[in-house]
């Protein structure tokens, strides 16, 4: 009998870590616990911190869909956990202080709880939620430490007057950080090897989202030098990683059999996010705020959108 209930809870256990890495995985809109676990040792590879943070955000996601009684294949789907875990980690490193991975793990409960109230608002359009609720929150939060004493910001959070700013385009590009940055660059990383981990990761969900990651990361170094973006946000990646998210969602994730060009799609939608990043961080400037995945949801949802009226798209 002991044995049975051990089998049990070694059971139960095996099917929580698997939905959790899943959470991780469907961060770049893969459902498979190899790539969620690949993704965990990037991480763990840049910041064992981080790595730390984020299984417990995926962790703590899956359990408030499982307590607040969520439909059961959203959860074994991951899909009430990857807000959570880009919430968690975004937290843990933009804010500072001893104790400030409890507001990051507090973060990560409330972005499960967002994300199912978005689900309910907009099931009947059809439009997926995406890092809509992950971005909410950790904007409101940052903001919130300016009138809140008990929140601190980090040092990265730095407000700036748009009127003096100063477009610094000196120095090389360099082609092969600018590649694994940019896909890194999605779980915050800045890591050459964990980049490249990732890119693996992505090609383990699936050879054909792969190829439309390195597509949309060389489409987007592109569209940012040859319109003067600064070459140091094109060497760290903060021009890609919008871009190799819109590509996967609009030319593999969401597309169907009636769209014909959906890979042209999603080049052309991987590289409007480059105007799109560019505009949001100056619109963000004054409030240092970091322009996160926004412009992959602004992105993704116009083509998705425009698609219930131009179907071929």
């Amino acid at each position: 009998m002991e044995t049975d209930k051990g089998s049990i809870m070694d059971g139960k256990f095996s099917s929580f870590l698997s939905t959790s890495l899943k959470g991780i995985s469907q961060v770049i809109l893969i459902e498979n616990v190899i790539t969620g676990l690949l993704i965990l040792i990037a991480i763990m590879i840049s910041s064992v911190y981080l790595g730390v943070i984020a299984l417990l955000s995926a962790m703590i996601g899956t359990l408030v869909g499982k307590f607040g009684g969520a439909d059961e294949n959203a959860i074994r789907q991951g899909l009430l956990g990857y807000n959570s875990v880009l919430t968690g980690m975004a937290l843990a490193l933009f804010l500072n202080g001893s104790y400030m991975w409890i507001i990051a793990l507090i973060g990560a409960a409330a972005a499960a709880i967002f994300t199912a109230a978005m689900m309910h608002f907009m099931k009947n359009t059809e439009v997926p939620i995406l890092t809509f609720p992950f971005i909410v929150l950790t904007w409101f939060t940052l903001l919130a430490a300016y009138k809140l004493k008990g929140l601190t910001l980090s040092s990265a959070i730095v407000p700036q007057s748009l009127s003096q700013w100063q477009l610094n385009i000196a120095g090389k590009v360099d082609l092969i950080d600018g590649i694994f940055h940019g896909i890194g660059q999605v779980f915050f990383l800045d890591n050459t090897m964990s980049g490249i981990l990732i890119f693996i990761a992505v090609f383990w969900g699936g050879r054909k989202l792969g190829l439309y990651a390195v597509i949309g990361n060389a489409a987007a170094i592109l569209v940012a030098y040859v319109l003067g973006g600064e070459h140091s946000l094109i060497v760290l990646g903060l021009y890609g990683y919008n871009a190799i998210l819109t590509i996967i969602a609009v030319s593999g994730v969401f597309k169907n059999d009636h769209n014909r060009y959906a890979l042209l799609s999603g080049i052309v939608a991987a590289c409007l996010t480059v105007p799109i990043t560019a505009g949001l961080s100056s619109l963000l400037l004054p409030y240092g705020l970091p322009a996160l995945t926004m412009p992959f949801v602004l992105g993704t949802w116009l083509f998705l959108g425009a698609r219930k009226v131009m179907p071929k798209l």
